[in-house]
């Protein structure tokens, strides 16, 4: 029997080595730096430790900090660092997760009676490194279910012990560097030496495994990078990303609001953030209108029967907003039941279903902005991009199933007709589809997932789109392809997402004749290339840090008179502006120009026109510019020719 076996390198190259060979092994014989380099290794799609052994024929990839799978273990390997100062600076602590996340890690901790405050980061910090010195190894280990019951028994943590509860033996690993010992799958980096800078960011509440009724633990979050230099660039970042966040400048900019006795994140769009919602609305209602797309209403709640129906109780109804009783008309109670709206589709479907199709009248394709209701715990609430309360640029394809490749072509042309226009050039495409392993979560046959996944894959790679595939982020009902924006910021949003769904038509009964004359189920598309208008708001305002495309901005102008003495004139050109649809205001107040100035700087106000003596008397403006300054003076008749180009650049640009 052979003690050899055959490892693939990306490239396609296939080397021999002797079984029990470690990624670190391959790097080195490769070269001495990429070892130095190297995190972790892909071993036919799973992520390892490098000392992990490798004993049958694999397709390895060496993964460093230039792969995000390099970066989830090093943040991993971090939050294990920092449990591990916690314990040496806070003994007899508890601890629930600690996983890495988009950027950095955080760890759930209990610290009993002891309450941090903030200060006390700085301290952990010095900790951590002092640990990280020591280059102690992280060690795997299999342990029994009953051993693993044992030391965290011995220990007194519950919450490790109730994570091991629902595990199986053969399944359960512990990870130990230096002195600390966690409960971990892994994996990790070869030692805690590769980290260098260490920051930990903020304390937050947040209760044990997302139940209200569970204890509150403290969650720190913090980041870490094999160089400092990395960690200054990401900390200068940070302090851009508080100038640009949505919810400070959309208060500046008075776009829109939330009340605390309307409800917690439920959205109050104030007129100039309406403004901005309405063109957007606009911008994309006649682009569909161009695509074939029929504009439809649906109300904001439906019957509890339609969402058992679509599958959308069963999923979502217990964590979500429950039902709405009907009131009786006497003294008996009614069985009605109303939810509020969780998704647009079943409405949809409804809707087809008005009248008989023929495979004559298909594709269909049925648009709506339909405003959606998720419960969000409080604790997950965040401005814009997570509320309660969201509308999303809903439409649903119904189509031949011969159809579906060139129609969900045309939706991604759609999307990135969406992105280009304002400014979102950089972003991959995500294939998200089933968790092979846990197909319980998901409604619908084999043979049409295998189907909807196949149709998905053929037509990114028609379009030639950059794509990354993720097993398990399929929805319940059908596989997806999420888009993935980076922003200015060179952070990763998901926004416009498009679906196949073969399974909805099947619940929902749905029909059309065909050519054969007999009867067939549709398929049908669900897509929304701005996602949800709040979030693609969000993100558009920190994007573009407040400064919109100016055929995008509620207040394109603002007409600063320099006293009152000119009102009459300000209110001449203001009046004319407005007869060619550029939108501003006129700024009365009783305040130097000087102010004024700074006070449409903070605002964004694309263009300020200022007026005076001398304008007044020659028939001028004096511009402006939002960030660059004085433009010139030039006629009203010369400024709206020139604004008038200039909306046309900004969209042209794109």
């Amino acid at each position: 029997m052979s003690n050899k076996i055959k490892i693939t390198l990306p490239d396609g190259s296939v080397k021999e080595f002797d079984k029990g060979v470690t990624g670190h092994d391959i790097a080195m014989s490769i070269s001495e730096g990429l070892a130095r380099n190297v995190l972790s290794t892909k071993v036919n799609g799973q992520v390892w430790d490098t000392t992990r052994p490798i004993n049958d024929d694999a397709h390895i990839q060496l993964l460093t900090w230039n792969d995000p799978e390099g970066q989830n273990t090093f943040w991993h390997s971090s939050a294990h660092l920092l449990a591990e100062a916690l314990e040496e600076l806070y003994p007899g602590i508890k601890f629930g997760i600690g996983p890495p996340i988009s950027n950095g890690f955080y760890y759930d901790v209990d610290f009993g009676e002891k309450e941090l405050q903030g200060e006390e980061l700085e301290k952990i910090e010095q900790k951590m490194l002092e640990l990280a010195r020591q280059k102690n190894e992280f060690q795997r280990s299999e342990v029994s279910k009953q051993d693993a019951l044992d030391y965290y028994q011995k220990k007194g943590d519950e919450y490790k012990l109730e994570l091991i509860d629902g595990l199986n033996d053969g399944e359960i690993t512990f990870y130990q560097q230096g002195n600390f010992t966690d409960l971990c799958r892994g994996p990790h980096i070869p030692h805690t030496g590769y980290i260098k800078a260490v920051k930990l960011l903020n304390i937050a509440g947040a209760y044990w495994r997302g139940d209200e009724k569970r204890k509150q633990l403290t969650r720190i979050y913090g980041i870490t990078f094999p160089k400092q230099k990395e960690l200054k660039e990401y900390l200068e970042l940070l302090e851009e990303a508080k100038k640009r966040d949505h919810r400070k400048l959309g208060k500046e900019m008075e776009l829109f609001a939330f009340s605390e006795k309307v409800g917690l994140g439920l959205p109050l769009w104030l007129p100039k953030g309406t403004m901005l919602r309405d063109r957007l609305e606009n911008f994309l209602k006649k682009a569909q209108v161009k695509a074939g797309y029929q504009p439809v209403i649906t109300p904001h709640i439906g019957n509890k029967e339609l969402y058992i129906t679509s599958g959308h109780y069963e999923k979502y109804g217990k964590d979500s907003f429950q039902p709405i009783a009907a009131p009786s008309d006497d003294d008996s109670k009614s069985d009605e039941e109303y939810l509020l709206k969780p998704m647009n589709c079943p409405h949809h479907c409804e809707i087809y279903k008005t009248k008989p199709r023929s495979y004559k009248d298909l594709p269909l394709r049925l648009a709506e902005f339909g405003t959606v209701y998720r419960y969000e715990q409080s604790g997950e609430l965040h401005g814009l991009t997570r509320v309660r309360s969201f509308t999303q640029d809903d439409a649903h394809i119904f189509c031949r199933p011969d159809q579906v490749k060139e129609e969900f072509v045309k939706v991604i042309d759609l999307v990135l007709f969406v992105f280009n226009s304002l400014g979102f050039e950089d972003f991959v495409t995500q294939v998200s589809l089933r968790d092979p392993e846990n197909k319980e979560k998901y409604i619908g046959s084999d043979e049409l997932w295998d189907k909807a996944e196949k149709s998905i894959i053929e037509a990114a790679e028609e379009k030639g789109l950059k794509t990354v595939i993720e097993l398990g982020e399929a929805a319940f009902y059908g596989p997806k392809l999420d888009f993935m924006v980076k922003d200015a910021l060179g952070r990763s949003w998901q926004l416009g997402t498009i679906q196949v769904d073969y399974t909805l038509p099947e619940r929902f009964k749905l029909e059309y004749v065909g050519a054969d004359n007999s009867k067939h189920r549709p398929v049908m598309i669900h897509r929304a290339p701005f996602g949800s208008m709040e979030r693609f708001v969000a993100v558009l305002i920190e994007h573009c840090a407040g400064n919109f495309p100016l055929w995008l901005s509620p207040e394109q102008v603002a007409v600063l008179p320099i006293s009152e003495k000119y009102a009459d004139y300000a209110n001449k050109v203001y009046t004319e502006l407005e007869s060619n649809d550029i939108t501003g205001f006129i700024d009365h107040r009783d305040e130097k120009i000087g102010r004024k100035i700074r006070d449409a700087e903070v605002k964004k106000i694309p263009y300020m026109l200022i007026v005076g003596e001398q304008e007044a008397a020659e028939g001028k403006v004096s511009i402006r510019k939002h960030g660059e300054g004085d433009v010139g003076s030039m006629s009203l008749e010369d400024f709206k020719s020139f604004f008038n180009q200039k909306v046309l650049d900004s969209i042209e640009n794109k």
